[in-house]
């Protein structure tokens, strides 16, 4: 399966990137998709709508999300084969067909986020009519047209650099709008949230969708494939294990200082701050125009990050699933273009006004996607024909299966109360 892709570079170009980009590895590829435009958009509303008070969202979704990954580390590392072409191969035709589809619908619905992201990005920073911006994005094809065979461990330099850039426009944001310590404590602590309010809930679920993105599962699985492995599984386990810590402990900070930016800048305005260029109009003037422009450099690189490793989830799903390569090109062009229709359609139908709801709403489809993903990669996980002595132990399958239980409860709670 790896032989077409970009996942399979040649054996140099697999070779350790020299000084700071030995910093990348499959878990920085795997964190930039938990801090998409999708991310700003719940985080930027809960904060502004709620204060600190779904903080404790953020730091649990970062928690539940490393779970899942090492988990599906674990399973590529031992088995050598991926998320997608374990669930074809042990499932009965029909329902690898019905994971299939839900794996695809939740590449697209992720992708519609970076299309509105992105757009919204290039109005803010140049002025562009939304719906220009959504054209303009589908031209990101010549992106992984010129990083085709650039090989894995360059692919993970670039994206290091964005996700650098994203890191510090927040430190920087963070400067600008000193956070009640006090406050963001509490909002640590899960009593103190606001459930019983039905936006609340949606926001919340959002960023579990936002957050545990299920076609990361699946490329993560495929993508910690690329390095050596060492003579025992269990440590390369643990480095897999390390690298994807660190990697996704960023992620969470990062998304944790969205919303505390939010909280800090917009909660207690005339009203809650829904949409992401509404944020950053309400910015020149509580701290000058240079915060918005850091702010609208952070959300372009945001969703160009989120684009490279999108279309190498695409490849894994589609090649896992369907038993067949396809060229990273086409993907992405196949890819975009569904995104494109439904972000184009909704732009000129709801009026530029609409692109944090759209936002709130793919990230909703993310999370009613995810049980489909991670129902599959436990059932592998805890089984010991499968996976031998590193199958997961019963405590671990407990918090595995009570994580599924939690998340698809909140889907059913959602659905029943909209």
């Amino acid at each position: 399966m790896l032989a077409q892709t970009p996942l399979a570079a040649p054996p140099a170009a697999r070779a350790p990137a020299p000084g700071w980009a030995r910093l990348a590895g499959p878990g920085m590829l795997i964190s930039v998709g938990y801090m998409d435009p999708g991310n700003w958009a719940t985080d930027i509303e809960a904060g502004s709508r709620f204060g600190y008070a779904l903080l404790f969202v953020v730091v649990l979704s970062g928690a539940a999300a490393l779970f899942l990954q090492i988990r599906a580390a674990r399973l590529g590392i031992v088995t050598g084969r991926d998320l997608a072409q374990l669930s074809r191969a042990r499932n009965p035709g029909w329902a690898g067909d019905a994971l299939w589809l839900s794996a695809e619908l939740a590449i697209v619905a992720c992708d519609i986020a970076e299309v509105l992201g992105a757009a919204l990005a290039l109005k803010l920073l140049f002025h562009l009519p939304l719906w220009a911006g959504v054209l303009l994005t589908g031209l990101d094809t010549l992106l992984v047209l010129a990083l085709q065979g650039q090989g894995i461990r360059r692919l993970e330099a670039i994206v290091l650099a964005l996700v650098a850039v994203i890191a510090l426009a927040f430190m920087i944001e963070l400067a600008f709008f000193p956070p009640d310590l006090a406050a963001a404590a509490r909002g640590l602590w899960p009593g103190n949230a606001p459930m019983g309010d039905a936006r609340a809930l949606l926001l919340a679920v959002g960023i579990v969708g936002a957050t545990v993105m299920p076609h990361n599962l699946y490329l993560h699985s495929a993508i910690v494939q690329t390095r050596p492995a060492a003579d025992d599984p269990r440590a390369t386990v643990r480095a897999a294990t390390i690298d994807i810590a660190r990697a996704l402990g960023l992620a969470t900070l990062v998304n944790a200082a969205i919303l505390i930016v939010a909280a800090a800048a917009f909660h207690g305005l005339r009203g809650p701050v829904t949409e992401i260029d509404q944020a950053y109009r309400l910015l020149i003037p509580l701290a000058g125009g240079a915060a918005a422009t850091v702010f609208g450099v952070a959300l372009l690189a945001s969703g160009q990050s989120s684009t490279i490793t999108g279309t190498l989830a695409g490849l894994v799903i589609w090649e896992g699933f369907r038993g067949r390569t396809m060229a990273p090109w086409k993907r992405r062009a196949i890819t975009r273009a569904l995104a494109l229709l439904p972000a184009l359609a909704g732009v000129l139908w709801l009026g530029d006004g609409s692109v944090g709801r759209l936002l709130v709403w793919t990230q909703v489809a993310l999370s009613l996607q995810l049980p489909f993903a991670m129902g599959p990669m436990l059932r592998f996980t805890g089984d010991r024909r499968l996976m031998g002595a590193l199958a997961d132990g019963r405590g671990t399958r407990a918090v595995g299966w009570a994580l599924f239980a939690a998340i698809a409860a909140a889907n059913l709670w959602l659905i029943t109360s909209l």
